[in-house]
Formats: structure tokens, sequence, C-alpha cells
């Protein structure tokens, strides 16, 4: 029954708040029938990353992990003339669908996908003097969470937010003995996130339509 109520109120606020939305839906249809997983975020949640690159004025976002590029077109729109975001995607299929849905929506130009695996693609961003970047999203292979927020902090400046998704994993974060290997890599990234001093940062455990979950975000300190 919770689970059913979590789906309606999703349904209730994406109603509410976002309604239909061309390059969105198709974003998120097209995804579907190319048989990515539905991993993406929800709409509530794309908003919600929308909002943050707006508030923070972002000019250059960095995200790991597209998938078919909800997400990706959520924090692109949130960019000025100008503005440039940079997308990470290992896998080709993914990133195929990804490149048709950023040209449904208009935004070829400003979104630069980089096909690979992350942390090979970092070390270039950083040798290409890519950063900063003023928001960065990671949405990767949990296991490799701690291996992209420390790249993350080289590649951000004092102010910027970094968000990193899925660290709940339907409560399974709490479990030390887990043999799951994505629920041992966000655990070693929240141990990691709680002792750096180089940001602020929280966890907000969610529910909705992809079930129970939730994210971390961290501000870059000016001391670091």
């Amino acid at each position: 029954m919770a689970e059913e109520i979590w789906i309606a109120v999703d349904s209730y606020l994406t109603g509410l708040f976002i309604g239909c939305e061309g390059a969105l839906d198709g974003a998120l249809s097209d995804s579907a029938a190319a048989g990515l997983p539905a991993i993406n975020v929800t709409p509530p949640q794309g908003k919600l990353l929308h909002l943050l690159a707006k508030m923070l004025d972002a000019k250059r976002v960095l995200e790991l992990g597209t998938l078919g590029g909800y997400s990706t077109i959520w924090l692109a729109r949130a960019l000025p003339a100008g503005g440039r975001l940079v997308t990470v995607e290992c896998d080709p299929k993914h990133a195929a669908v990804a490149k048709k849905n950023f040209e449904r929506a208009g935004l070829i130009d400003k979104i630069d996908l980089r096909i690979g695996k992350a942390i090979e693609v970092l070390p270039q961003l950083a040798a290409e003097g890519a950063g900063p970047f003023d928001l960065v999203f990671i949405d990767a292979d949990k296991p490799s969470t701690v291996d992209y927020f420390q790249w993350a902090l080289k590649l951000t400046r004092p102010g910027s937010v970094i968000v990193v998704d899925n660290v709940i994993r339907d409560g399974k974060v709490i479990d030390a003995t887990s043999p799951d290997p994505s629920v041992q890599g966000i655990r070693r990234f929240n141990d990691l996130l709680a002792k750096e001093q180089r940001v602020s940062a929280t966890a907000i455990q969610t529910v909705g339509s992809k079930g129970y979950d939730g994210f971390a975000i961290a501000r870059v300190n000016s001391e670091r």
C-alpha cells in the first residue's frame, strides 16, 4: 500500500508542477522502447536538479551517468546562453539514445556527450581544463562513487554543489554486512562524505515512483 501511495503522489506532483512535456516525455518513452533500464530520475527529481542549477546560476555542469539523457535535458535547460554541460556515459547504446533525445530537445549545442568509462574520462577533462564545474550530478555505477566524488572535488570550485544519487538503496545502506557491491560502494562514499572537511553535506531519504532511496548533496567550502 505504501508504494502505491508513493507512486500516486509522484503522479500528482508531476501533474501539478511539470505536466506533459514533449522532449522530456519523449526521452522517457524512447529510452523504454530501446530497452534501457528504468533507473532515470523521476520528474520531480529532474525538476529539482533544474532548480538547483538555476539557483547556482550554473554555467558549467558535469553529469556522470547519462542513460537516455532525461536528467541531462533537465540540467541543460537550466543553463544560460553559452553554458555547457558535459555528460559521461559508458554504454554506447545508451549514448546513442541520449543523443537523439538531445537533438529533439534542441539542446545538442549545449551538451558535450562523452562515451567511455567515467574513471577514464574524468582525468581527460582535468587535462583539458574543462572545469571548474558549478554543479556535478553523480548517478553512475555505485561501487566507484568514492572515486567519482574525489574527481568531482578536483573539478569544482568553492561554492560548487555536488549531488550524488541513490545513497539509501531501499534502506540497505545501513547493513554493514551486505554482500551487494553497490551497497558497499555507497557505504564507503557516505563514510567519506561525513569526514570530508572540504565540503558541507547531508543526505536525504526519498520515496516515490522509483521506490525508497535518497540523495546526498554537498557544497564545496571556501576553505579548501
